[in-house]
């Protein structure tokens, strides 16, 4: 697959809610990274660690949320394992029909049919608003720095 096909194919798949399949876009070790995302940076290197990742954060997000990508551009660099993709998720809060829109870019590196590395950059504010969950976010931001984490 080329990196435009398997963007399409991890958009759509998130989309989807095909959380088993996803893992099988990246290579057994991979580096995606999230340097938006308010909670911090934790990267994920592996398959098995995107697993856990999309196998956790997906059905909580699936349960409260529908969307499909929208407005999708990908762009080709003179690398050519390297696409930026610009999308939006747009869709509904289950609980209140209220639409949202949440934009992201993002830059992968696909070798050989597999995502080896990905900068992630979604509007994560965005997401958090739409699965009412900013006051968990302030709770977060405003523990003590040191403070374990709440469950």
């Amino acid at each position: 697959m080329t990196p435009e096909e398997v963007f399409l194919k991890l958009v759509h798949g998130v989309a989807d809610r095909d959380f088993a399949v996803l893992p099988e876009l990246y290579a057994e070790q991979t580096d995606v990274r999230h340097p938006m995302n308010p909670y911090g940076d934790h990267p994920l290197l592996s398959r098995d660690a995107l697993r856990e990742h999309f196998g956790g954060v997906g059905p909580q997000v699936a349960e409260v949320v529908h969307f499909q990508p929208d407005n999708i551009r990908v762009h080709q660099t003179i690398d050519p394992e390297v696409i930026v993709a610009e999308f939006e998720y747009a869709g509904t809060v289950v609980a209140t029909g209220e639409p949202f829109r949440v934009p992201g870019i993002f830059v992968l590196r696909v070798r050989d049919g597999l995502i080896v590395e990905s900068r992630d950059y979604i509007d994560h504010l965005a997401m958090i608003r739409a699965r009412g969950q900013v006051d968990q976010l302030v709770a977060h931001l405003t523990e003590p720095a040191g403070a374990p984490a709440a469950s």
